[in-house]
């Protein structure tokens, strides 16, 4: 099978396209044929050896986390799945390796696809959502009529937050780009805000919860625009949150990392939010195997529009 793989940490540079033998599955493991995956800020900060405390120095390394694609094979203790079975889905951990023709995941880790998306654009899902729902959800509490902030809402996990906090029967209000406010309304932000003409940080907007997707603001900056019992949420494993999520948890005013799992369960939420018409993909480009590099590229200016797709081969 072609696989994306690097030997050793750096820039975009170190990326290649290497035939590798097929994976097997597990007992409780499916093998996949992998039509689409995506891109997201991990991939480039583990390919730069950002968590090499974690992801150690053995090389090769195989690269991509989210993925669609189609059942090859199923473990014997396999229970939800079966050849032929149209998934999506995130890989945990640290390996990687669903930018790749075929890959392993664990049943839990993957959900029937949508019917109505292509692998293309359910491979977008993945990581990004579930980011968002687990931030907004569990680390947020958000409950019907909050108000809510999306910082960085144009953004790749950005889209679906705004959607998902409407969706949650949040009241939202979205920061991006002049140029991406259409969007942003398109999604159902009740209020979108051009982040170059107000600092929605210093504009006292009394939120219950707000999301820095983007991840250039602190707790500190948030604290004059949270109400008395907010919650800031944060993508950023950056110390500083990590102590602060310890510091604040039983203060009014909360900071929380939100670090994401990959589950059958909210995978599935995620496929309902789909087949209701209140969630769907946002994709940026769709790049070849071999444009990997520059697709990772892309997303580490923060100014893709949603999701950089590779598509890796055509199935049936």
């Amino acid at each position: 099978m072609r696989a994306v793989v690097y030997d050793r940490y750096g820039g975009t540079d170190v990326l290649q396209v290497r035939e590798l033998p097929s994976p097997a599955p597990g007992p409780k493991e499916v093998l996949v044929s992998v039509g689409a995956a995506a891109l997201n800020p991990k991939d480039s900060l583990v390919r730069k050896g950002k968590f090499r405390a974690v992801t150690g120095s053995r090389f090769p390394r195989l690269l991509g986390y989210d993925l669609a694609g189609r059942v090859k094979a199923v473990g014997a203790q396999v229970t939800r799945f079966q050849p032929g079975d149209a998934v999506f889905g995130m890989l945990n951990g640290w390996a990687g390796g669903a930018i790749a023709e075929e890959v392993v995941a664990h049943e839990n880790e993957l959900a029937k696809k949508p019917a109505a998306l292509s692998f293309d654009d359910a491979a977008g899902i993945p990581l990004a959502a579930l980011t968002a729902l687990q931030a907004l959800r569990d680390d947020g509490k958000l409950k019907p009529g909050q108000r809510v902030l999306i910082n960085g809402a144009s953004g790749g996990v950005g889209v679906f937050a705004l959607q998902l906090a409407r969706a949650l029967g949040g009241h939202v209000v979205s920061t991006s780009s002049a140029k991406n406010l259409e969007l942003c309304r398109s999604l159902g932000a009740h209020e979108t805000w051009d982040y170059a003409a107000k600092d929605a940080f210093a504009a006292g907007g009394g939120f219950d919860l707000i999301f820095d997707v983007f991840g250039n603001r602190s707790f500190f900056d948030a604290r004059k625009a949270l109400n008395a019992r907010g919650t800031f949420v944060t993508t950023v494993p950056a110390p500083q949150a990590v102590v602060l999520h310890a510091l604040t948890m039983f203060l009014p005013k909360r900071t929380r990392l939100v670090v994401v799992n990959s589950n059958a369960a909210d995978l599935e939420q995620l496929a309902r939010f789909v087949d209701e018409g209140k969630l769907k993909p946002v994709v940026d480009r769709v790049v070849s195997l071999e444009q990997t590099g520059a697709g990772q590229a892309h997303v580490e200016t923060k100014r893709a529009r949603g999701k950089v797709i590779i598509h890796v081969q055509d199935l049936p």
